[in-house]
């Protein structure tokens, strides 16, 4: 009653000898079965305020025969006496008035997240004497487009004379022209449903006269009307350029495994979470990570010294939260198998009634995605994204002598040459994913591709059902070889020449990490710059052997190109929109700008974060970004600062020397994400005058760093870390690789269903005691058909030699 924290039975006890916190209000739902009445029929009691806790109420049980009961009370320490509530006779009155506040309060969920909840729907006062015309229209069930200016997207059926038309248009550039709503002024029909989010459960309604999402009672009837029987109709997921119904071999399907009995799963490491809202993505991430015993032993396995060392709000630690999420999934808490009783009672009343298992990972949620734009939304999120998102924090709240993160890490060597003196320069960077390319061209069933785009334009144009779905079949091996293909760098400055010339790079394994995960790069742009999925099968291998990778470094009788930088350009003009800087941070990487784009940040965040980093790759940009995103300007153009000028965003990574000469906190964060001790980190700022690729190269070429403390510094870290009286000294300088041999075994894949990042859904499949187990949501099944070739983050374990 003091912090306002929440403690389950197990963990009151701890927090009362680490406070000294005596009173605690106790807070416990009962579900009680119905009363029969008279009639045979439940009775329910009466009470008085059965119901006055702001928590989710299961939609599984049938409320015909079952009812919830709350009960509170007050539990004082260490006696355990409790008092029960109300009870105003024996409590002081400031006591009572707390008390009441918080049975009253709404949950905190909702107020940290206003957005993510939605108003329950209302019927609409049109829908009971909706007026249809007869005028013999029937809707296809694709190849929909405006009536009046062909758009194929955001899409509405208008349910009084059956007319399809496109929707508003948004502020980003997306939706129609508005036809839809045009129509409604000239006609006065009030209800449409968009077009692509008709399923048996319902549709997406929206009335034009009350001026908001409703529900229709009478969906089934109103669209039967125009030839729709919704009980036929597939799931489509909500993407702004998906509006055909899925055929009836769909990703959907294949990767959930539909039409196929799954046999659930219960006990320890078989625990499903919740989605909260297009959540999915976090749930499939999370359940990958915590199947690795680096991160069980570093979270489950350290759970009673992270909590006895969690500050006094454990809500705010990002180690307390990575613990308490472990201990649900793997201890089994809270996936049981339901007991024989229960399911004779289910067989003999005729009804399943799903087990209250799983876990809602709300306060986790909440935490880790606490400041981010994009994860504190309830829009959907890109896997991958994400995936870094967590190791980045990872990397920054060490948990013990051994980061877990460590396993992913890995160094790549980029060997570049001038094609015109055919002199290299090899350089190392850090990464944790490998992402490969979906080679198109090395299709194996062109010829099928062909004929099924024909049918396809067929048959939209004559508006009949699309032909079953034909999906590029692309062999592993030519996106292994496309991976290690050359590129050209674009804008290449050759030292050798003192001029620009032309440029490829090759990238090679510098290191193996002990686990590789690996991105097909299924997302793209089209030619509309609007994100798109390749949907493409992929014959991914059960074992993987990537050696050839292996960097070899300078080979002999190769030349390296001289270490000279780009000249310094001072403009004539002050007023000139050049900085006083190297002409190679001008230049700007394209394609690490497309892989941030592709993730879903704004294209001209891209740029500056590729140009402020020094063109040294995504990953590093990407860090960039999550440092930068919360600026006013964060998706302005870029604007190249005058000379004598710096930009915000720029001062600190273009080098800028402050007065004291100390590195800025922006750059050395940047550089311990990618594996590097703090003291390095400076030092090597230091060295090379605040410049990032060069205090990158630096590191490099200086193994053995002289050793360097600042006490203020060491001082802040010490504040900063919530955790630091279980930290371990980290003996290592220079990024922290487990390097061995590179062959592997597939464990593990993340699949995606859906038309863009934007949209869709998430499903994990993980191969645990022998078999392969599916992790969609709350619901853990024994995998039958694992679709291995759909997916699109997959994790392989390092095979002992």
């Amino acid at each position: 009653m003091n912090t306002f924290l929440g403690f389950g039975r197990e963990h009151i006890e701890r927090h009362y000898r680490k406070t000294g916190q005596c009173v605690y209000l106790h807070l416990k739902r009962h579900l009680r079965q119905k009363v029969p009445g008279a009639s045979g029929g439940a009775l329910p009691k009466r009470r008085n305020a059965k119901l006055f806790l702001d928590l989710e109420i299961s939609s599984d049980l049938n409320s015909d025969d079952f009812e919830y009961e709350d009960e509170a009370k007050l539990v004082i320490f260490p006696d355990h006496y409790e008092i029960s509530l109300p009870n105003i006779e024996e409590l002081p009155a400031l006591v009572t008035i707390a008390c009441d506040a918080l049975l009253s309060a709404k949950s905190p969920y909702r107020k940290q997240e206003p957005d993510s909840w939605e108003e329950e729907l209302q019927a609409s006062k049109h829908a009971k004497t909706l007026v249809q015309l007869d005028n013999g229209v029937r809707i296809p069930p694709s190849g929909w487009k405006c009536s009046k200016c062909d758009l194929r997207e955001n899409l509405w059926l208008n349910l009084s004379d059956g007319s399809v038309l496109c929707g508003k248009w948004f502020f980003d550039g997306s939706g129609g022209n508005g036809h839809a709503v045009e129509h409604y002024r000239d006609t006065g029909y009030p209800l449409a449903v968009k077009l692509g989010t008709i399923t048996p459960d319902g549709a997406d309604v929206y009335s034009f006269d009350e001026e908001e999402p409703v529900l229709d009672p009478h969906i089934a009837k109103h669209l039967a009307h125009f030839g729709i029987d919704m009980l036929q109709m597939q799931v489509t997921d909500n993407g702004l350029r998906d509006n055909d119904i899925k055929p009836r071999v769909s990703e959907w399907e294949v990767i959930q495994e539909a039409g196929v009995k799954l046999k659930p799963m219960y006990g320890p490491g078989y625990t499903g979470m919740k989605n909260l809202g297009n959540s999915c993505y976090l749930n499939a991430v999370m359940q990958a990570i915590f199947s690795i015993p680096e991160f069980q032993r570093a979270y489950v396995g350290n759970l009673p010294r992270i909590f006895d060392y969690s500050p006094l709000d454990p809500t705010q630690d990002f180690n307390t939260q990575m613990a308490k999420l472990g201990h649900g999934l793997l201890s089994g808490q809270y996936s049981k198998p339901p007991m024989k009783s229960e399911l004779i009672e289910q067989v003999m009343k005729e009804e399943h009634k799903p087990q209250h298992n799983g876990i809602s990972p709300r306060m986790f949620k909440a935490f880790i995605s606490k400041g981010h734009p994009e994860f504190s939304s309830n829009r959907q999120q890109d896997a991958q994204e994400f995936f870094l998102h967590l190791i980045n924090l990872v990397e920054r709240n060490p948990v013990g002598s051994e980061n877990p993160s460590d396993v992913f890490r890995f160094l790549v060597e980029e060997r570049t040459q001038c094609c015109q003196s055919r002199k290299v320069r090899y350089t190392d960077r850090v990464d944790y994913i490998m992402q490969l390319p979906v080679a198109m061209e090395a299709a194996t069933n062109k010829d099928e591709l062909i004929a099924y785009e024909l049918k396809r334009r067929e048959a939209e144009a004559a508006r009949r059902p699309l032909p079953d779905l034909v999906r590029a079949k692309i062999p592993f091996s030519a996106c292994l070889q496309a991976f290690s293909e050359p590129s050209n760098v674009e804008d290449f400055w050759s030292s050798a020449l003192q001029a620009k010339s032309a440029g490829v790079k090759t990238s090679r394994f510098a290191s193996f990490p002990e686990y590789l995960v690996v991105q097909i790069k299924k997302f793209t742009f089209g030619l509309d710059w609007i994100p798109k999925k390749l949907d493409v099968s992929i014959d991914m291998p059960d074992f993987l052997d990537i050696t050839h990778l292996r960097a070899r470094g300078l080979q002999p009788g190769e030349e390296e190109l001289p270490d000279i930088a780009p000249p310094i350009v001072i403009p004539d003009d002050p007023k000139d929109h050049m900085t006083n800087h190297f002409v190679e941070s001008l230049d700007i990487d394209e394609s690490s700008v497309m892989q941030l784009a592709e993730m879903g940040f704004p294209l001209e965040a891209c740029r500056k974060a590729v140009y402020y980093t020094g063109n040294l790759g995504a990953e590093v940009a990407f860090n960039w970004i999550i440092a930068h995103m919360e600026e006013p300007d964060f998706a302005e153009p870029l604007v190249i600062p005058a000379f004598g000028e710096v930009s915000s965003s720029g001062a600190a990574a273009l080098g800028a020397v402050g007065l004291d000469n100390q590195p800025p906190e922006e750059m050395v964060a940047i550089i311990i994400s990618m594996g590097f001790q703090r003291n390095v980190a400076i030092q090597a700022l230091k060295a090379t005058n605040n410049n990032l690729e060069r205090a990158l190269e630096w590191i490099f070429s200086h193994p053995d760093p002289e050793e360097e403390s600042d006490p203020a510094l060491d001082t802040m870290d010490m504040e900063n870390n919530a955790n630091a009286n279980i930290l371990a000294e980290t003996g290592s300088e220079g990024p922290r690789i487990k390097d061995g041999p590179g062959r592997y075994e597939l464990f593990g894949f993340i699949s995606h269903m859906g038309t863009s990042t934007m949209s869709g859904h998430y499903v994990c499949h993980l191969r645990k005691e022998g078999r392969w187990v599916i992790y969609n949501d709350l619901r853990v099944c024994a995998s039958e058909r694992p679709p291995k070739d759909l997916g699109y983050i997959y994790f392989y374990h390092r095979i002992p030699s």
